[in-house]
């Protein structure tokens, strides 16, 4: 399998702490002040919540399970200091459908362990803790 290209983006600055992304990349504002639009931490938070939950999704329909809906929420804490780096993140699946639950496991286990570009992006000593629930 050939690899994959480098990722690239470019930014503008926008007055005060605010960046707008290339019209590329659909014209994304990300502000330091949250104002006018998500923080990169924020954006960070938004990545690795979307990167698990693609993967479980598709695992999960592969794996020919009757997902109907899926929703991901993460917090993450940060330190108290400079930088104020992720330190900690809670993310919470709620999935609907008649869904294994050990299938559920093993989708979230290979997207941790395997998958998750952005989750092994992140520092090695961030901790993840995990939490599932399935309505049918």
């Amino acid at each position: 399998m050939p690899p994959k290209p480098p990722v690239g983006v470019a930014l503008r600055w926008d007055g005060g702490l605010a960046f707008v992304t290339d019209e590329r990349t659909h014209g994304l504002v990300t502000d330091g002040d949250g104002q006018r639009g998500p923080s990169p931490v924020q954006l960070l938070a938004v990545a690795l919540a979307g990167c698990m939950g693609s993967d479980v999704a598709l695992i999960l329909t592969r794996g020919r399970q009757g997902l109907r809906g899926l929703d991901v929420h993460l917090t993450a804490e940060r330190a108290s200091e400079d930088p104020h780096r992720i330190t900690a993140v809670r993310i919470h699946f709620a999935v609907e459908g008649e869904v294994d639950p050990g299938r559920l496991e093993r989708a979230i286990a290979l997207s941790r362990e395997k998958y998750c570009s952005v989750w092994h992006s992140i520092r090695p000593d961030v901790t993840l803790d995990i939490t599932t629930t399935i309505r049918a």
